[in-house]
């Protein structure tokens, strides 16, 4: 039996909730490898649109789609639709944790993967012949690529690892800067990106609460609404708020962490 697709605003979201299913009554054999791998195929473009959130941070893309595919397999192997939550609940913050893990554990020092490498070193060639033969200005990329057999992207790529084969302090004066050092072009991760993952982690979650409850967490952190005037419009005491706010608030953890464990 082969997993469905249906429409979704991602594209990527496909209807396998029936498939999970099979594959959890499955015995050990071919026909549940064959439906395992299915299922981690249909799921990869999701775990690369979440790769993509990390690109810029010093690791090639190419590499984030490797690890984002290696937590993709272990959600689809751990994931238990027994619990109810969609796949894509429980997927996304996997496969967010497995990025992030990689980053923590292999991002200490430069790590430069081997096909860059090896575009380095043409890089590195085809600059030193061409400069024989384009006296009084360096070759352009075009010029570079054409030599090298490459194409112009690749020819960036390798040009790029060419100055990042050293390091330099991040107190390094930047030239021309008047004091301004390395460590002040540095930006940040954005945390709106975090915010995307934690919002498509809850949202089953929360769909699963009593409509008050969904009602006073709307108006409390969309409408911004205090307490006390959530009380008054809903004619309840702001203790009572108080404590379904906290009561959600641990209902919606418990649940993440189960989906997560």
């Amino acid at each position: 039996m082969r997993a469905t697709s249906r429409s979704h605003p991602h594209d990527d979201a496909p209807d396998t909730a029936q498939a999970f299913v099979r594959l959890d009554e499955l015995p050990e054999g071919p026909e549940r490898r064959a439906l395992r791998d299915e299922l981690v195929e249909l799921w990869l473009p999701m775990a690369e649109r979440i790769a993509v959130r990390f690109r810029g941070r010093g690791e090639a893309l190419e590499d984030l789609y490797q690890v984002a595919a290696l937590g993709l397999v272990k959600a689809v192997d751990h994931y238990d639709p027994a619990r109810g939550r969609a796949f894509e609940a429980y997927a996304v913050p996997t496969i967010t944790g497995e990025i992030k893990r990689h980053f923590r554990d292999h991002m200490w020092t430069l790590h430069v993967p081997r096909r860059v490498q090896e575009l380095r070193n043409r890089v590195r060639v085809a600059l030193k012949e061409l400069d024989q033969t384009t006296p009084g200005r360096p070759p352009t990329v075009a010029e570079i690529a054409t030599w090298a057999q490459l194409t112009e992207e690749e020819v960036r790529a390798g040009m790029e690892a060419l100055d990042c084969y050293s390091t330099l302090s991040l107190d390094a004066e930047v030239p021309g800067g008047d004091g301004y050092v390395l460590g002040d072009t540095l930006g940040a991760p954005d945390p709106g990106y975090d915010l995307i993952v934690d919002r498509a982690a809850a949202e089953p979650c929360l769909q699963g609460l009593p409509e008050r409850d969904r009602f006073i967490l709307y108006l409390r952190f969309f409408r911004g609404m205090t307490q006390s005037r959530i009380a008054e419009q809903l004619g309840i005491s702001q203790m009572h708020v108080s404590r379904l706010l906290s009561a959600c608030f641990d209902r919606l953890r418990e649940e993440l962490l189960a989906e997560t464990g």
